[in-house]
């Protein structure tokens, strides 16, 4: 979440007249996030998150985002609903961008999980991937291996400014997986993004799952691989066997891995950090100018890197055959 576009207070009225969410009492850019400009809402009938799509969100896109946060929230997932306006929709346009208005959840992100948390979150995306099994609608995944090496390209000129060496260690990577990346592992809808500031917690309990705008079809391992690179590091750069064995073991009461998932694991984990160190490094070089937004280090992931290259098997995760 962000703030690219300002908007102004005549537009704003104007925008919430089509809906029937109460008068507006105040409301406040969201600086936190790269990719789209959000606002949280307050109204006399409650609050409510704004959003405005911006940079790599494509408008043909945002069915299947709306969509899908529909189906989920109908099958029980704790997720933000989109809200209709008095005619039905769900998109509209306010300051030039496609705008959505979604319910807020209670709850805050944690910034340093612990044990607990893996272990909730484990549960939670076991549990996303089994409410999104029904959903009608696909989206391929644009930022999978295919999509890494037009990333690179676009960042390998500057890359070395960040960090000497990153361009060729980079190529490296690129080039292993791309060769590498395991095909025809069981799949279905992923949240693709599920970071920490993407999950709410009330005290101890997990109270819902934010940010759907990266949600495409692909590999339940490869959803499970970004999250351990998400919640399972320390500031240290280590990579802690004990969160992961207990996110790992969590997801897998619900839903366990195939034999084939299990190899593939380093190698997705690998690749997720691979992903998001080139959507951060990109993002890093091109900030827009006045944006109110601080950029991702590309370069957390370029340390988590250095320990995926080193792992043989999915135990150094944190993977148990007992588990399953």
């Amino acid at each position: 979440m962000a703030v690219y576009t300002e908007v102004p207070d005549e537009a704003l009225a104007a925008f919430l007249a089509a809906y029937e969410i109460g008068d507006l009492l105040s409301y406040k850019g969201i600086a936190e996030g790269v990719e789209n400009t959000n606002f949280i809402l307050h109204t006399t009938s409650g609050s409510y998150i704004l959003t405005l799509y911006e940079k790599r969100v494509k408008l043909d896109d945002l069915p299947f985002f709306l969509g899908l946060m529909e189906h989920l929230a109908a099958n029980g997932l704790a997720c933000p609903q989109p809200i209709r306006t008095r005619d039905g929709t769900t998109l509209g346009t306010l300051c030039g961008r496609p705008a959505v208005i979604v319910s807020f959840l209670e709850g805050v992100s944690v910034r340093r999980p612990g044990v607990k948390h893996c272990r909730a979150l484990g549960t939670a995306l076991a549990g996303l991937h089994a409410a999104g099994a029904d959903f009608s609608m696909t989206r391929p995944n644009a930022l999978s291996v295919a999509g890494w090496r037009p990333l690179f390209e676009a960042a390998e000129p500057q890359a070395d400014r960040v960090a000497p060496g990153l361009a060729a260690r980079t190529r490296q990577d690129l080039s292993l997986l791309e060769e590498s990346w395991p095909q025809d592992l069981p799949g279905g809808v992923i949240h693709a993004d599920l970071f920490t500031d993407n999950v709410f917690f009330l005290g101890d309990e997990l109270s819902g799952l934010i940010d759907f705008y990266f949600a495409c079809t692909d590999a339940f391992a490869y959803d499970l691989a970004i999250c351990l690179n998400a919640w399972c590091f320390e500031a240290d750069h280590s990579f802690n066997r004990t969160k992961g064995q207990a996110m790992i073991a969590a997801y897998q009461a619900v839903r366990p891995l195939e034999p084939r998932e299990v190899a593939a694991l380093p190698l997705l984990a690998r690749g997720a950090a691979l992903r998001f160190m080139l959507t951060r490094l990109v993002d890093w070089l091109n900030v827009p100018p006045g944006a109110l937004v601080k950029p991702k280090d590309p370069l957390e992931y370029d340390r988590k890197l250095a320990f995926h290259r080193k792992v043989a098997a999915a135990e150094e995760y944190g993977w148990s055959p007992v588990a399953g």
